[in-house]
């Protein structure tokens, strides 16, 4: 046990403590008393007062013997107000249906003594009905069937038990194994818009068969989130949605611990996400991780409150500065100096780009006498752009970088301004475009 808790105890830094403690003190309070035998799992819920209906049930499965005396079992129990959550007359049919209740009951047991870590670190569980139960843990809470556990880890002589108020859990209502991350997918519930895409795509096998994999998971209310039309028009583009899911996926198995650890990771669409830790959450890009490591035959799943959406790459630099408001001054520059072709040819380019705010501190009626006199312009504009794709790094180790104006422009580190280019600061680097990369700057850079 203490190296469990050793274990959970260094998740406190994704998590934090009160998630952990949160979980973790049923558990200190199960510690077994060895001087005294505990009660069996039946002696228990009698003795709780909160399981009338639950021993009833047992009684009219003939059920209770098993309990009581055979084991050791891990028991989810339902309390009264649990079976009050059932339409009305509900467990009156139950009760006058004993063959039913008996694969609902046993739907609840699992063999052996599952702890709350236990659940969690295997997520699908399979219980004596045949089927699988599904265990995910957020932040503060741990679940099984998206039903709150009230109560972990309840000692008995035979087992465990973990309390459930807020439902009763019910059997699929066809046999369903788990041997992929589909079936999980299946198990839980939340994700009948991801399945229906992965099989519009034509990525369903491939997901059911890679061996390793992770993947993360949009919920039903993350796709109707998005602009409405969306989900039809992506249905109706397999090609489109195929590159949106696999930027959901990446081709290892890398639980949250990990991702967190390298801070990005690279999907099989090709680009990347970023995995960052914000108020106590961790973030995919900026969609909120809700429960991560859902452990699946094939892989971990995590699942995410948003549809990720892959990075356009906008085609030239000229079309990256466009879509940007700040750089409205500069692109007209460009326009009025003829340059919009050379800069979107082949390339690559090096953009230094300097802002509006940089065109505006410049002396009065400046901006309107260049875009008046192309070539003066062109020759200021050149000063700016230098030839191949040069990252803010490269420009830093060469110091002096020759511009396709000729001149050349000096680049050092300061401690207090960070990359001054000339006496202009980098606000922001590297901004990738298709033909090249672009660096922002403060100052409009002028030729001697």
């Amino acid at each position: 046990m203490h190296v469990k808790l050793h274990s959970l105890l260094g998740r406190t830094a994704v998590f934090g403590a009160v998630a952990i403690l949160g979980i973790a003190s049923p558990l200190l309070e199960a510690s077994p008393r060895r001087h005294a035998p505990k009660p069996d799992i039946i002696a228990r819920l009698e003795n709780d007062g909160r399981f009338s209906v639950l021993l009833t049930a047992l009684e009219v499965t003939e059920l209770t013997d098993t309990v009581r005396n055979g084991g050791p079992f891990t028991l989810f129990a339902p309390t009264d107000s649990a079976f009050g959550t059932l339409p009305p007359g509900t467990v009156e049919a139950l009760v006058a249906d004993p063959a039913t209740l008996t694969q609902i009951l046993l739907y609840h047991v699992i063999d052996g003594r599952a702890s709350s870590f236990d659940l969690i670190r295997d997520s699908a569980t399979a219980t004596l009905q045949g089927d699988s139960l599904l265990v995910a843990w957020s932040y503060d809470a741990v679940s099984v069937n998206q039903i709150p556990v009230a109560q972990a880890n309840v000692p008995a002589g035979n087992g465990l038990i973990h309390v459930l108020e807020a439902g009763v859990l019910l059997p699929p209502d066809e046999p369903l194994p788990i041997n992929s991350v589909v079936d999980v997918l299946k198990l839980d519930g939340r994700f009948t818009i991801l399945l229906a895409a992965a099989e519009a795509a034509g990525l369903a096998d491939e997901l059911a068969t890679l061996p390793a994999l992770t993947l993360f998971a949009p919920t039903d209310d993350a796709f109707a989130a998005l602009p409405p039309g969306t989900v039809d028009s992506l249905l109706a583009n397999p090609e489109a949605l195929a590159d949106i899911l696999l930027y959901h996926v990446v081709g290892a198995k890398k639980g949250v611990f990990t991702l967190f650890w390298d801070r990005a990771a690279e999907t099989l669409q090709g680009g990347s996400v970023d995995i960052s830790i914000r108020d106590g959450k961790v973030f995919i890009n900026e969609a909120t991780l809700l429960n991560p490591n859902l452990n699946a035959p094939n892989g971990y799943i995590h699942v995410i409150d948003q549809v990720l959406l892959p990075p356009v790459t906008p085609v030239d630099v000229v079309e990256l500065l466009a879509a940007d408001p700040r750089f409205s001054t500069l692109v007209a520059a460009v326009q009025a100096a003829g340059l919009v072709d050379t800069l979107k040819t082949a390339g690559p380019f090096t953009i230094l780009a300097p802002t509006n705010d940089a065109f505006a501190k410049l002396p009065a009626g400046t901006v309107e006498s260049l875009l008046a006199d192309p070539e003066a312009l062109a020759n200021i504009l050149l000063y700016h752009v230098i030839a191949g794709e040069k990252s803010l790094k490269d420009l830093r180790r060469s110091f002096r970088v020759e511009t396709l104006q000729g001149g050349k422009v000096r680049v050092f580190w300061w401690y207090h301004s960070g990359t001054l280019i000339n006496r202009a600061r980098v606000l922001e680097s590297d901004l990738a475009a298709g033909n090249g990369v672009v660096h922002v700057i403060d100052t409009v850079l002028l030729p001697k």
